[in-house]
């Protein structure tokens, strides 16, 4: 699992030139090499971290008893647990499963692939990797590529969770997806939900928070490696068809990663939910065990009506220093030699600094002009006149930022009733939607 995170490196550091980067957009996927993933085997450190299901090392106790359903969130529980052996587990499925979940095998972060397993061979799971085969072999255009499909389960490994954002649909334009919700990779400029994400941290941190430069500016893997679990609802999609690959069985298995997480850490996880879709997905979370913030998305369509003063990057981190300590609070710069670790008081949380209505009218006027460097879709209105050229971006942030939105207005009735149907036909299961 180390080779494949070296290899999303050097990657990533090619994707800086644009001669590699074209080139790279370019590639696609047979059906095998969707199913084959990375040849490198899990390495030594890998397998070492998914001994156990509780990673953490605490042994206090947990905040709050738990909902109906989860299973008990003890130290002794935790230590319970068999260490996971994967041969053991791979040589146990049928040959068709083997060929249906060869990139799970292959790519799923191996702490995740043991609190997974059993979702994986479910009914409703292989049926979406058959619904996956079936667009592979009809040449379907699908993002993320194969290999980064999970790759959040590999920069930030179950036992390290300490912040959960949930994101919608995979950036559905060429170079954009690479399986970390919000995060785009060089020379990709940030899109508009993420310079929202941007205006809210600059409002908490005024002093520490810099936004990188728009080349080098959307990409979030330092937070994956510090905790921060960036999670869509549905992992896949087709280029340029946003929420194509939505009710199909993502977001059973989604919520089946929201569930764990809730029931596992004993400790206690923030969940930031930014948007009603998202904002369903943690209806039924134990808040005496874990943090969960709410507020308006960050797509320019709805970011004003309260994201930008959510305050939740400092609330997280007050919550995170109360029940993890020193350690627990999370570093959300992105660039070289800044940080906004600062060592925030255990009682109370600062409110955020400022109005923001710099940023906010920058932000809203900005939209339409960023997102035809970045997709080549947005229409512009071309008057004159102030409010004909803000009613202009908002149009334009409507047709690009669709895979933020879309999932707001054209699925949002269907995903209760779809996850209801998934957990009524396997007792037992626990949804929070």
């Amino acid at each position: 699992m180390a080779s494949l995170k070296r290899k999303a490196g050097a990657d990533l550091a090619a994707s800086t030139d644009p001669k590699k980067a074209k080139q790279q957009l370019g590639q696609q996927s047979s059906l095998m090499s969707f199913f084959g993933g990375p040849k490198g085997a899990p390495s030594a450190a890998a397998s070492a971290r998914s001994a156990s299901t509780n990673g953490n090392g605490a042994s206090g106790k947990a905040g709050g008893a738990s909902k109906p359903g989860l299973a008990p969130a003890t130290p002794e529980f935790f230590h319970s647990q068999p260490k996971f052996d994967k041969a053991k587990w791979v040589a146990k499925l049928t040959k068709e499963q083997q060929q249906l979940l060869k990139l799970e095998i292959d790519t799923l972060g191996e702490s995740w692939l043991a609190v997974l397993k059993d979702e994986l061979v479910t009914p409703s799971f292989l049926d979406l990797k058959r619904f996956l085969s079936r667009d592979h072999a009809a040449g379907c255009k699908i993002f993320p590529p194969p290999q980064d499909v999970y790759s959040w389960s590999r920069y930030t490994s179950f036992n390290d969770v300490k912040v959960v954002i949930l994101g919608q649909d995979p950036y559905h334009n060429d170079g954009q997806a690479h399986g970390l919700a919000f995060s785009v990779k060089p020379p990709i400029k940030p899109p508009p939900s993420l310079k929202n994400i941007y205006c809210a941290l600059q409002r908490d941190y005024p002093n520490a928070f810099q936004p990188p430069p728009p080349q080098q500016g959307g990409l979030l893997t330092p937070w994956a490696e510090r905790g921060v679990l960036l999670l869509n609802t549905c992992l896949t999609v087709r280029a340029h068809e946003a929420n194509s690959h939505s009710l199909h069985g993502w977001e059973r298995f989604t919520q089946r990663i929201i569930d764990l997480v809730a029931q596992r850490r004993p400790r206690g996880v923030v969940f930031l939910a930014w948007g009603s879709p998202a904002a369903k997905r943690v209806a039924k979370i134990d808040e005496t065990r874990h943090l969960v913030l709410r507020s308006a998305h960050p797509s320019p369509l709805s970011a004003h009506r309260g994201f930008f003063n959510c305050g939740h990057f400092r609330a997280a981190n007050a919550w995170l220093m109360k029940r993890y300590g020193a350690e627990g609070e999370i570093d959300w710069s992105l660039l070289p030699g800044t940080t906004t670790i600062e060592g925030l008081p255990e009682k109370g949380v600062a409110a955020p600094v400022g109005d923001g209505k710099v940023e906010e009218k920058a932000n809203e006027a900005g939209v339409e002009q960023e997102e035809k460097a970045t997709t080549g879709e947005t229409k512009h209105a071309g008057t004159a006149a102030d409010s004909a050229e803000k009613t202009a971006d908002t149009e334009g942030a409507a047709a690009v930022d669709a895979d933020d939105e879309k999932v707001n207005v054209k699925v949002e009735a269907k995903d209760a009733k779809a996850l209801s149907t998934a957990a009524d036909a396997e007792p037992g299961t626990t949804s929070t939607v």
